[in-house]
């Protein structure tokens, strides 16, 4: 036994995890980073793992966990130690749990379990757990021990898996480069310190489903950018973008590779090169009729974001055309089928906290995030609940987004609501951050950090809360918080906010009234460990309960009567016209039955060509390229009109959606005109 196994037995037994050092082999030994499952639907999973010896890789699959049964046997090979090995299953059972074995050819086992998702067709409950943001030299992550005994249906990690561009023992440098840097950095955060994996004890009882934020390859970097406009992607050319770049690819290899997920890429069609050939990372998971997980990725085709104030009529994009596409149809597919809760899992928050850093949230991209917002709410979809990280602390709001009336900025309210998720361990937490930039900008009244360190947690937490509030009323926002709003909740423990501590969040659908308790776990924040006494003190936090709150389910109500049954046009004043000559378009929605189609709503889109707003009705208000017109709960027949003014020659196309509240009309596809713009004589 060398010196460095004799001082880790002697921590070990030091906080009574193991009895003697003998005992360290058999636990980490030929699987470090232990072994994990992911991207489980009702009748596949992929199993995971990476082995130090290299060889043949034996997976066992069995639904009961003394393997006495098995129901597949498979293997894999390990080729080399720095890459782990995958294999995706089918053919299995909805709705089942099973348990899975991995044996080196040394004889080496470690052992895993999760549970299929539910066919559709009755409520079952679902309960789950999500967080992000964890940095290497802050293990072992004692925020997180307590999740494996809670017998979960699956984890999300929401992005900020490693920082890359940040130091730690594994690579000692601002900024992994190589593919083999990239993996060392992933090893790390998930390996055993201080006797503890709670990465690898968390992987093992449930199964994951992971995406990206930024730290994967670098901070902040914009996806559809070109690699010459950021100096940290300078190894491209200067037309690469930086989802082609060198950089971004090893990054984003190296999560393929160390999270137990496909490797999926979006079909090339033509329509939107910035998807076409590249990774998909979004997901859309249904678990019966309890819920549906759609996950997405916010960097890869996102291009810049706004800075100063918020701009209802911004056209920039942080999802992309795609992906949003298929965000919305997945959303109107759940309503339709009666799933009852919809988690869209963010890395990035989309409620509004104000101007500062909005540039990389979806504040950054107000016409798209109004577009999704308004999507949701023109759709009746009910029971949205965005799920975010990247903050690194946990707020908690309804949603509301922006848009031009006639008599200017208005706020409209949505009945989707977001919850931010705390770090596993990101130093410092939201509210000490919040409080240096307070103190950077000089901000008078503001408590200096030494002031605000002699505060209680209680008081800490209070104070940082006021400080968002005031970004909240500056900004002409609500309050943080559930209280007041269009959803049904009541705060049974704590606030709707954790900014001083690191943990994750627990959701929990009860199979018979659909009500979901949610549940912030914490411990209280620290810094990186350097003595064995620090790591002696880490590996005996246990995390706690820092904020729980129960949201009633809207039920949808059954259709009683027959469906409406829509059809819509669009014609123009003007077949041809000049550069600023104003042209009228009119919308009509036709109603065929003799029931109603209830709160319908026409939505103009400049589709094509550049076109300055003239004119639109009060019961309109716009963002980005859309102009978004009420008809209320229409009989037979209804209109709208707006008028354009061409800015260039070429053609407008302007396009009408129909969006209505009676789940079950008929939504007829976008119709369209398109009007010939001459050069002005």
């Amino acid at each position: 036994m060398n010196q460095a196994t004799q001082k880790l037995g002697a921590l070990l037994i030091s906080v009574g995890l193991y009895a003697s050092p003998a005992l360290i082999a058999p636990v980490f030994a030929g699987f470090p980073n232990g072994v994990a499952a992911g991207d489980t639907s009702q009748t596949a999973t992929v199993l995971w793992a990476r082995s130090t010896t290299l060889g043949e890789l034996r997976f066992e699959v069995a639904i009961e966990p003394t393997f006495n049964r098995l129901v597949g046997s498979y293997s894999a090979n390990a080729v080399d130690s720095q890459i782990p090995v995958k294999l995706e299953l089918t053919g299995l059972t909805p709705n089942t749990p099973y348990f899975y074995r991995i044996t080196d050819v040394a004889g080496v086992s470690a052992t895993g379990q999760f549970r299929t998702a539910a066919l559709s067709g009755g409520f079952h409950g679902l309960h789950f757990g999500v967080s992000g943001d964890w940095r290497g030299e802050l293990r072992p992550y004692p925020a997180i021990r307590n999740v494996k005994g809670q017998s979960l249906d699956f984890f999300v990690k929401l992005g900020d898996t490693i920082y890359a561009d940040f130091p730690s023992p594994a690579l000692d440098k601002p900024q992994a480069v190589s593919l083999s840097e990239f993996r060392d950095k992933h090893a790390e955060v998930y390996s055993e310190r201080a006797g503890l994996n709670t990465w690898a004890d968390l992987q093992a009882s449930t199964s994951v489903w992971a995406t990206i934020d930024d730290h994967e390859v670098t901070d902040n970097f914009i996806g559809y950018a070109k690699a010459s406009t950021d100096a940290r992607f300078a190894g491209a050319s200067p037309e690469t973008m930086i989802n082609g770049s060198a950089l971004y690819n090893h990054g984003i290899q190296a999560f393929l590779d160390y999270n137990p997920i496909q490797a999926l890429a979006y079909d090339i069609t033509g329509s939107d090169p910035r998807a076409d050939g590249k990774v998909k990372f979004y997901r859309y998971q249904t678990y019966g009729d309890d819920a549906a997980l759609l996950l997405l990725d916010s960097r890869t085709f996102r291009d810049a974001g706004l800075t100063g104030a918020i701009k209802p009529l911004s056209l920039n994009t942080l999802l992309g055309k795609r992906q949003l596409q298929d965000l919305k149809a997945d959303l109107l597919d759940a309503e339709k089928r009666g799933i009852t809760w919809k988690f869209i899992a963010l890395p990035e928050p989309i409620q509004n906290l104000g101007y500062v850093g909005a540039e990389d949230r979806y504040e950054g991209y107000a016409g798209e995030r109004a577009e999704l917002l308004q999507f949701i709410a023109g759709h009746n979809i009910n029971n949205v609940v965005f799920i975010t990280a990247d903050i690194h602390g946990t707020l908690t709001n309804n949603l509301a987004y922006q848009a031009i009336a006639t008599k200017g900025l208005i706020q409209l309210a949505t009945t989707a609501w977001e919850i931010s998720t705390g770090s596993v361990a990101y130093f410092e937490p939201l509210g000490p951050s919040l409080l240096a930039l307070a103190n950077r900008y000089k901000i008078p009244g503001i408590l200096s950090p030494s002031a605000f360190a002699k505060l209680s947690q209680a008081r800490q937490e209070a104070y940082v809360l006021s400080l968002v509030n005031l970004l909240m009323q500056v900004g002409g926002f609500d309050s943080i918080g559930l209280k007041g709003s269009a959803i049904d909740a009541s705060l049974l423990s704590g606030s709707y906010a954790a900014t001083t501590t690191y943990g994750w969040t627990e959701f929990q659908i009860d199979a018979n009234s659909q009500a979901l308790l949610v549940t912030v776990w914490g411990i209280n924040a620290y810094g990186i460990p350097t003595t064995l006494t620090d790591l002696n003190q880490l590996a005996a936090l246990n995390p706690r309960i820092v904020s729980q709150f129960k949201v009633n389910a809207k039920r949808a109500t059954p259709a009683t009567a027959q469906p409406a049954v829509l059809t819509s046009k669009i014609s123009a004043s003007r077949k041809s016209a000049n550069i600023k000559q104003k042209i009228s378009y009119l919308a009509q929605l036709s109603n065929t039955s003799k029931s109603v189609a209830k709160n319908a709503v026409i939505n103009f889109s400049i589709m094509e060509g550049a076109a300055d707003v003239v004119s639109f009705g009060k019961a309109c208000h716009r963002f980005a390229n859309t102009i978004s017109c009420s008809l209320g709960n229409v009989k037979k027949l209804a209109t709208r009109t707006i008028t354009l003014s061409p800015l260039s020659a070429g053609m407008l196309t302007i396009g009408v959606d129909v969006m209505t509240a009676t789940s079950n009309d008929i939504i007829p596809n976008r119709v369209s005109i398109t009007t010939t713009v001459k050069a002005t004589k």
